[in-house]
């Protein structure tokens, strides 16, 4: 149609193989000026290859890639950046010991007239840029020091300097809260209005309907359907996703809680070196009992995950005030070892970073954390015992994989997340600490870890979870803590409010009722 707005980039009969394994075949897409399309499908699907294909990282791909009509062939991620193609990552590919500033114009330094690195007018853009996304970052601290929610805020940052005609969005929201996901979508929108194109990759089904024009479904490497992202509901992209119905993603009944297994009494840290950036509980009281979950909500900066890390011993070293009881007994952990051999597990929020040897195999993995359970005469560790120990972990947690020696960085996001969990299982806690547990996986595997938190609840499991997806707090939990500042300002139960009532409370805006 003449009104139709120009394609800027067309991809055409794409296809790509690793070894015997179908990445992509003959795939069609494309992106209009002005246009949000997002890409769905489970992991593994091929998502991920396709879009390393229009960024340039990938280059031995069958197919034809077109932008603004003209055929082109990257060489690499350079060339698709000059002719105006930028990614934002999933996983985070910062330089932690660089500044926001040096992360942001890494290779494209402002020069001064003498060819040396003008960092007053780098970190002047890179004011006007965090500006830009609402958010208030010195440009001149280490990236390493920020949280991974702002460290994704950054890679947004990074990809909008580019100035790019089409902007590939990989799981921009995955590590933000509700508030800044709100300021991601109002510069969406204004690179709508700029008459840029934007794909959108995520799993979160709430968030396509509000900022995606058309939605494309891939599963096992093919283009399976195409909706009207603005009528799509969430039941027929998962149907699309999984080629079957999915009935309900939240299924975590487990019957009835019972006595009182943790209890949090003021718990206040004060950090031997206060490091930029944390939010140390700074006055927290809460309870779990035993076979519930209970929830920890609150925005990017609230002390959630300082408060997991605490409880786990692997927070700050400094001076405590307060009390951590675990069933009636006062616990101090002085590290992970302590807190694993007293029955508290941990589940962090970034699995590749913090829960996993990404080059080790999944038996490595997995049995990581009971190696001294697994000695035979308190010296030599038992292959046959971590053989079995992992396979039926694996199998439990059906967790998808050719062999238990294939290195845990070849698999899914979601299958790795699940060798984290059936380790963690393995040490058989009493208190299972979640950081963001679904952070990044596919609605499947959402499915199956809503699924396995209700059977570790049923087995008397007490779960404290920390999430920012609001649907994912009301449908998993028993109850849901807000944390604002590294305190507990409110206590609701899921049972009676909606998550514009959670968002409220976490937002310090409209009382809700619920409280107890």
């Amino acid at each position: 149609m003449a009104n139709d707005p120009p394609t800027l980039v067309r991809l055409t009969g794409i296809g790509k193989r690793y070894g015997g394994v179908v990445a992509c075949q003959d795939v069609d897409f494309d992106v209009r000026a002005g246009e949000v399309h997002a890409l769905l499908g489970e992991n593994g699907a091929g998502k991920s290859t396709l879009m390393k294909i229009l960024s340039g990282d990938i280059t031995d791909h069958t197919g034809e890639v077109a932008v603004e009509g003209a055929a082109v062939r990257f060489g690499g991620p350079v060339d698709a950046q000059r002719a105006g193609i930028g990614m934002i990552h999933q996983e985070l590919d910062l330089v932690p010991g660089l500044s926001v500033a040096e992360n942001l114009y890494l290779g494209r330094e402002p020069r001064t007239r003498i060819g040396t690195v003008d960092a007053a007018r780098m970190r002047g853009w890179t004011r006007d840029l965090l500006r830009r996304i609402g958010i208030d970052l010195d440009p001149r601290r280490p990236v390493g020091e920020l949280r991974v929610g702002e460290q994704q805020l950054v890679t947004i940052a990074r990809a909008l300097s580019l100035d790019a005609k089409v902007l590939i969005m990989d799981e921009p929201t995955s590590a933000l809260s509700s508030a800044e996901v709100e300021r991601l979508f109002l510069v969406i929108e204004e690179l709508r209005r700029s008459g840029a194109g934007v794909v959108y990759i995520s799993h979160r089904m709430d968030e396509i309907g509000r900022v995606a024009d058309r939605a494309t479904v891939l599963r096992n490497g093919r283009v399976v359907e195409e909706f009207d992202a603005r009528r799509m509901t969430a039941d027929q992209a998962a149907e699309a996703m999984v080629g079957r119905p999915v009935r309900t993603l939240f299924h975590t009944s487990h019957g009835e809680v019972g006595a009182e297994l943790l209890r949090v009494e003021d718990l206040v840290v004060h950090p031997r070196r206060p490091r930029p950036g944390r939010r140390e509980p700074a006055g927290i009281s809460l309870t779990v009992r035993r076979g519930e979950i209970v929830g920890l909500a609150g925005l990017l900066g609230s002390g959630r995950t300082e408060l997991l890390e605490t409880l786990y011993g692997a927070g700050s070293a400094g001076r405590r005030d307060g009390r951590v009881l675990l069933e009636g007994v006062d616990v101090r952990p002085r590290g992970p070892r302590a807190a694993l051999a007293g029955g508290i597990a941990f589940v962090p929020e970034d699995r590749r970073a913090s829960g996993l040897v990404l080059e080790h195999s999944v038996l490595a993995n997995t049995v990581l954390s009971i190696v001294d359970k697994l000695r035979t005469a308190g010296v030599v560790v038992s292959r046959r015992a971590e053989l079995a120990s992992a396979k039926e972990s694996a199998d439990r947690l059906r967790v998808k994989l050719s062999s238990l020696s294939d290195p845990v960085g070849t698999l899914s996001g979601g299958n790795q997340q699940k060798v984290v969990f059936g380790r963690m299982l393995l040490t058989e806690p009493k208190l299972l600490l979640l950081d963001e547990p679904t952070r990044g996986v596919d609605i499947n595997a959402k499915a199956e870890i809503y699924q396995l938190l209700g059977e570790i609840a049923a087995q008397g499991i007490g779960v404290l979870l920390a999430s920012s997806e609001l649907a994912e707090l009301i449908g998993v939990c028993d109850r849901v803590v807000v944390l604002r500042g590294g305190r507990n300002v409110r206590e609701l139960r899921t049972s009676e409010i909606g998550e514009a009532e959670l968002l409220a409370a976490t937002m310090g805006e409209t009382a809700v009722g619920g409280a107890r």
